[in-house]
């Protein structure tokens, strides 16, 4: 082997071995991911989850404590992907919420409707 080969091939293995620990790496702290999921959280709060979603609002609280223990761990990737998780679960119990709200506004308005149909038909008989 000639010495411009060998030096190719050491080369080759450090960019390796720099690529390798970067991936095993954990990576920074997912301060605004646990920001996005805290902020969720609190919209499914406002928007009633607690009363129509409190299983799926539970589960994403439970990921951000699960995130916390593994930041504490300093396995951040891992945070990362739980907080993301919880992000979308707590805006999927938001967004069932507000469906779910939105249900019961359009059947307390048939409802209504239907009453004043029943009116209107007993005054003309």
């Amino acid at each position: 082997m000639n010495r411009q080969t060998v030096y190719v091939r050491l080369a080759l293995a450090m960019g390796l071995s720099t690529l390798l620990a970067a991936c095993a790496s954990s990576g920074k702290m997912p301060t605004e991911d646990k920001t996005a999921a805290e902020n969720a959280i609190q919209q499914a709060e406002s928007a009633d989850a607690r009363d129509f979603e409190p299983v799926l609002l539970n589960r994403a609280q439970n990921k951000v404590a699960d995130a916390e223990q593994l930041i504490k761990a300093k396995k951040f990737h891992e945070a990362e992907d739980k907080l993301e998780q919880a992000t979308v679960d707590a805006q999927l119990a938001a967004a069932r919420s507000e469906t779910a709200k939105a249900r019961k506004a359009v059947e307390e308005i048939n409802a209504n409707i239907e009453q004043l149909r029943q009116r209107i038909n007993d005054t003309q008989q």
